[in-house]
């Protein structure tokens, strides 16, 4: 989702909305990994406070979902790969937010692992951001 996402940083440059990615921890050179994914700047959240007072998370049984079995065979067909280190059960989610009072213009949040936004979406959203 990273690389998709990344897919839509000249359209957002134009329109002067960057691109941001919180991650929850940092094991050996995983950031720096994903900087090849991601185009835009990577903060660490150690503390985990970004995801919330109550994190969302997907545990074993979401080894038996179907949808999470073809989102990863997706991934790997197209060439991507991660790690198994870890805490690794925390769903994910992408946010438009606008300046100022505007808030958030889009919430998508995983349901499952690989769970995608829609990239149109998130277009739509950032269009809607007015400067302050």
């Amino acid at each position: 989702e990273a690389s998709e996402l990344s897919s839509l940083k000249p359209q957002l440059s134009k329109l002067g909305v960057p691109l941001y990615a919180v991650v929850k921890e940092k094991i050996g050179t995983e950031v720096e990994d994903f900087q090849h994914y991601f185009k835009g700047e990577i903060f660490l959240d150690e503390k985990k406070g970004f995801y919330g007072p109550r994190r969302r998370k997907m545990m074993l049984s979401g080894l038996f979902r179907l949808g999470v079995w073809q989102n990863f065979f997706r991934a790997w067909r197209s060439g991507y790969s991660g790690n198994l280190e870890g805490e690794g059960f925390t769903l994910g989610g992408v946010y438009v937010i606008g300046a100022g009072k505007q808030g958030v213009l889009l919430e998508h949040r995983e349901k499952e692992f690989g769970d995608k936004v829609s990239l149109p979406s998130v277009l739509e959203a950032a269009e809607k951001i007015k400067p302050q």
